[in-house]
């Protein structure tokens, strides 16, 4: 059975519960399949990681039938995957010659494409075990049959093994792909009947509530509620702090101020500098893949622009790439729609011109979502690509499949030669611990450690964190931001007190990051993240050399300092309300590069990171730093109905779990939220210059009331 995703975080799942599947320590730069005869180019060579970690001896529950169906789907090499890694790097680092040669899609096809002979040997070794080929495109061949066919093709018997989430079948040890075809496949997945699906890193204000009431006392009395609070929700339009929450019981602090009100994209333009730079993302098209589709989704953004002073589409200026008759496991993956409507409006808003491109998966699924990626560089729809989804790499039921990192790291790499820049949310349950799992609104269960998500833990992709941020003005002027995070209690059903007490309020939400535990530190990453954060990964793991460290960039996020969206869910009507994640943050930052690229004059930037980094310490970016906060900056009450009933909240914000922002690169914010001279640095004056800025623009921008 295929794996599958969720929207922000990716949660792989033992169907049918759901549960994240973790096979063990992955180096996944490299591809997924190490040789079985060590320095023999020609030998066999084993998947390693096939064989899940969860199929132990103590669990085997015995062989898998003769003639059990079976599935799978042989992901392929390509002609050079090792020249093609190459030329993702040379073309993306500003101190390579090939720095800006991008390839168009048939020169990429052509140079590092699978050939008419790798997929003629493939099908020949899969045909020749019994095998039948089902479904093909660029990439991979789907094939069906059974389990014994699969044992001759790939060598490894099939057993049973009981899991908690009941038995399941996977190969007893690692496959192996023979010597004839071993330098054609990059990797096999779906040998175990696991599910691995990724879930979204969105979740709105209303539904986190509700996710929460079982943690916490019921929604307050208004009848017991003290009379100088206000008896109907209300926020903070303007300045925050503006608004006082006079008469509520002492909390972290004394009288602290009402949450601010779900943020327009006006204001995140004005906030982010889009406004003042005066760019719009003209010439750019940003492309955005959830799974499925909102049958509204042109018309309710339309609605939600026009409502708070903003354009509407032109037309022609949105399109859709959908196929409804093929869409599956909607039970299993859920409604995305909340999803797809705060992605697409998020990219309206922060780039008012830019072409947006809606690409549904066919599913929440591993395969699906990369057929959706793949589909993007085959076709060259978009120069930007934002996935708001993620997964833990790590859990209780194994690690994530190997194939599924290998085949999206092909395709981000591919993107990169063709000057396409992919983008990812970096998770919404801090360090992704168990204990953060344990309260937490947007979590994976199945966590088995502190870990970071997958995508956003590729060395190819920009991880996009969170922060919460401050206004100043209602107009959007930048305040300050500290880390996405937040504690949360709930006044007690009589007024008089908040519960649990402040100061021993569990974690809620909160941004994810963290060091990737098998993953070398990639080369923009070199001089700018200190060896003292990047030789221990998110689960104290230390590591004799560097590892890639995420997110790589931060922007608005919270929950509580939250972001508006309006959308028709199915059967319903139109509404607007709160949302918050890193499902935020990565549109966001996908709309202001799509800005950055009418800046430096339509040219594409292609994979970020290199150029992200080369701007570190200088005003294009803010440093967000939660050790600057004013002491009254971090709590907030927030007043709202859930379920039609008043509930107020007190909230310490800049509290995420295992991680915060520090001064310089973090495992919270990255290099920081996009500052005053980051669209400056992507003029053309600037876009070929080895450092973003001169000497005297450097230092924090990260503005101070």
């Amino acid at each position: 059975m295929p794996a599958a995703r969720s929207r922000l975080s990716r949660i792989a799942v033992a169907a049918p519960a759901a549960a994240a599947l973790v096979l063990g320590t992955l180096a996944f730069a490299s591809p997924a399949i190490a040789d079985t005869t060590a320095g023999d180019p020609n030998a066999a060579k084993e998947l390693t990681g096939s064989h899940p970690d969860w199929a132990t001896p103590q669990a085997d529950a015995g062989a898998v039938p003769a003639g059990t169906p079976a599935t799978a789907r042989v992901y392929l090499a390509g002609r050079d995957p090792q020249g093609l890694a190459a030329y993702a790097q040379a073309v993306s680092d500003q101190n390579s010659p090939d720095y800006g040669k991008f390839l168009s899609t048939d020169e990429a096809k052509a140079r590092f494409g699978t050939s008419p002979e790798q997929v003629q040997a493939v099908t020949q070794w899969l045909t020749g075990a019994g095998l039948t080929i089902s479904a093909t495109d660029p990439h991979y061949l789907q094939v069906t049959g059974t389990t014994d066919e699969l044992t001759r093709a790939l060598g490894a018997q099939f057993r049973n093994y009981r899991t908690d989430n009941g038995t399941h079948k996977a190969p007893a040890t690692d496959a192996v792909v023979p010597a004839t075809v071993a330098a054609d496949v990059v990797g096999v997945e779906g040998l175990a009947d696991t599910v691995q699906k990724a879930a979204s890193n969105a979740i709105s204000q209303a539904a986190a509530d509700v996710q929460a009431q079982g943690t916490n006392q019921p929604a307050a009395d208004p009848a017991k509620t003290p009379k100088t609070l206000p008896t109907t929700a209300t926020c903070t339009d303007g300045r925050y702090g503006s608004k006082t929450a006079t008469g509520a019981p002492a909390g972290y602090e004394k009288n602290e101020p009402f949450a601010p009100c779900s943020y327009v994209p006006s204001q995140l333009r004005k906030a982010y500098g889009v406004t003042d730079a005066k760019v719009t993302g003209k010439g750019a098209t940003v492309a955005i893949v959830d799974a499925y589709g909102l049958g509204t989704m042109q018309a309710d953004a339309d609605k939600f622009s026009a409502a708070h002073g903003d354009q509407p589409f032109a037309p022609g200026q949105y399109k859709e790439v959908l196929t409804p008759n093929q869409w599956t496991h909607q039970a299993d993956c859920g409604d995305w729609s909340g999803e797809e409507a705060l992605d697409v409006e998020m990219v309206h808003g922060m780039a008012p011109d830019a072409n947006v491109v809606y690409v549904g998966a066919n599913s929440c699924e591993d395969p699906d979502l990369n057929a959706a990626l793949s589909n993007i560089v085959d076709n060259h729809l978009a120069d930007i690509v934002s996935n708001s989804y993620g997964e833990i790499m790590h859990g209780k039921s194994g690690d994530l499949d190997p194939a599924v990192i290998a085949a999206d790291n092909q395709v981000f790499q591919l993107g990169a030669t063709e000057g396409i820049t992919f983008m990812a949310s970096a998770g919404d349950c801090g360090d992704n611990s168990p204990g953060a799992a344990a309260t937490g609104v947007n979590c994976q269960a199945d966590t088995n450690q502190a870990q970071t998500q997958w995508p956003s833990s590729s060395p190819w992709i920009t991880a996009v964190g969170g922060t919460a941020l401050e206004l100043k003005d209602k107009s959007g002027t930048y305040g300050h931001e500290v880390n996405m995070g937040d504690q949360r209690s709930v006044l007690s059903t009589d007024g008089k007190s908040w519960s649990p007490a402040p100061g021993q309020a569990p974690f809620y939400f909160g941004g994810g990051g963290g060091v990737v535990k098998g993953e070398a530190q990639p080369w923009y990453q070199k001089g700018v993240v200190p060896d003292s954060i990047s030789t221990v990964a998110a689960d104290g793991t230390k590591s004799a050399t560097p590892q890639r460290a995420t997110p790589d960039v931060a922007m608005s996020g919270d929950l509580v300092a939250a972001t508006l969206v309006g959308f028709t869910p199915a059967g319903g009507a139109y509404s607007e309300g709160g949302y918050g994640g890193t499902s935020v943050s990565s549109p966001e930052f996908a709309g202001v590069l799509a800005d950055a690229i009418q800046a430096r004059g339509g040219r594409p930037i292609g994979f970020a990171n290199p150029d992200l980094y080369d701007r570190y310490n200088t005003r294009a970016f803010h440093d967000v730093n939660d050790s600057a906060v004013h002491t009254k900056r971090g709590n907030v009450v927030d007043l709202g109905m859930v379920n039609g009933a008043l509930k107020v909240r007190l909230y310490k914000i800049g509290a995420d779990y295992g991680l915060s922002a520090t001064k310089g690169y973090d495992t919270a914010t990255g290099l920081g939220s996009p500052a005053k001279d980051f669209f400056k640095s992507f003029t053309l004056k600037h876009a070929n210059q080895g450092s973003a800025n001169t000497a005297d623009d450097q230092g924090d921008d990260n503005a101070q009331d």
